[in-house]
């Protein structure tokens, strides 16, 4: 049997996630579309809204936390950590290598990592993704550690080791305009165009390598004997880079997502 189930978890829930982008998005755009032709009333045309004065003071307070330091506090729905994720920043200056590990680690061991693991750990035991390791609580926490150490050497790997030995930027400069096709395929691009630490674009050999380097550290060691294999490896690396894929593509659009959630807690 091989690892492919390994990351079928967040698969499935990155398939969701990119599902409902694709419903919900055009939709959205078309109600913008609609409100734009439609007169406002004098007191709205010449008095923002609450909801409008608290979006732009969200986006100017990360605005000036990626000026500051580089990286931002925000996090996708929410919750999961979205630090390396850079929007409205304009020109940025390049973080040094202290600061990659830094946030890496930040993100690797933040506190909802840790229940997060433990829910997609969950999903793999009832898959009886591995059989390897068995099932019960010995076979859980197997799967949490697995999970937990794959997620965290393919986070150092592609966002802190070889973006210091190669200078490059793991950050995601979110494009933030044009339609929607045009900003999904700015997206998708980013697993394999880049930024150099001086801001030229190039090839991210930090991603590729790195995540392949990833599935090869955790397939040879820790993981059952019997998917200690080559297609195995080249699996785990492949749906890697599928996971990162639409996990790039949720963060373009996240900053929309969480404007129209605010505009609607707002009266």
């Amino acid at each position: 049997m091989t690892n492919r189930l390994r990351l079928g978890p967040q698969i499935h829930l990155g398939a969701i996630g990119i599902t409902t982008l694709f419903l919900a998005l055009p939709a959205l755009a078309q109600q913008d579309q609609a409100r734009e032709q439609q007169p406002a009333p004098a007191q709205q045309q010449s008095q923002p809204t609450a909801a409008g004065k608290d979006d732009k003071n969200k986006d100017d307070k990360n605005k000036t936390q990626v000026e500051q330091s580089g990286t931002s506090k925000d996090r996708l729905f929410f919750t999961l950590p979205n630090f390396l994720t850079v929007e409205n920043a304009g020109q940025v200056p390049p973080l040094t290598t202290g600061q990659k590990f830094k946030v890496v680690t930040r993100s690797s061991f933040d506190y909802v990592e840790f229940p997060w693991y433990g829910f997609l750990s969950g999903i793999s035991q009832a898959e009886n993704s591995e059989p390897g390791y068995g099932q019960g609580a010995a076979g859980y926490g197997k799967r949490y550690g697995a999970a937990f150490a794959d997620g965290t050497i393919e986070n150092f790997w592609t966002s802190a080791i070889f973006p210091s030995v190669l200078r490059q930027d793991p950050r995601f400069f979110q494009l933030g305009k044009g339609g929607f096709w045009h900003r999904t395929g700015y997206a998708v691009s980013r697993i394999f165009v880049t930024r150099s630490d001086s801001g030229h674009s190039q090839f991210n050999a930090s991603e590729i390598f790195g995540s392949a380097i990833a599935a090869g550290i955790s397939t040879y060691s820790y993981h059952p004997h019997a998917d200690k294999t080559l297609s195995n490896s080249l699996s785990v690396w492949g749906s890697q880079l599928g996971y990162d894929t639409i996990t790039i593509v949720v963060k373009e659009f996240w900053p929309d997502i969480r404007r129209k959630i605010s505009r609607k807690k707002t009266p």
